[in-house]
């Protein structure tokens, strides 16, 4: 028992050890990989301008799409959550999950629910 907690100590502190000698951006993508395979309670709000008109509640992550065929970024982001259809902020049981996309021309904000 006590091996193993000296091993769990030894590798958090060479873990961070590797974090700390990494560059602020790649500290980013590091925290970005682990949101993208643990999940985020996110919510996407989109506007119209200044009034949300769709909300999407416990959305793990969004997308950006790429092309099949040349692989760049398309200019839309796609993601699934529940859509928050009376727009109280809350997954109100009957509201279903479903998939969204987004185009780039649209305004939208993706948080973490604070909740």
């Amino acid at each position: 028992m006590m091996a193993s907690r000296t091993l769990l100590a030894v590798s958090i502190a060479a873990f961070a050890l590797v974090l700390a000698g990494c560059t602020q951006e790649r500290q980013n993508q590091i925290k970005r990989e682990i949101q993208n395979w643990t999940g985020t309670n996110g919510v996407m709000e989109v506007y119209a301008g200044n009034q949300v008109v769709r909300r999407f509640m416990k959305v793990d992550k969004l997308s950006t799409a790429l092309g099949t065929d040349d692989g760049t970024p398309r200019a839309y982001r796609f993601g699934y959550g529940v859509l928050d259809e009376n727009l109280n902020g809350i997954a109100d049981a009957g509201e279903k999950r479903v998939y969204f996309e987004v185009g780039g021309f649209s305004t939208y904000v993706f948080f973490e629910n604070p909740r």
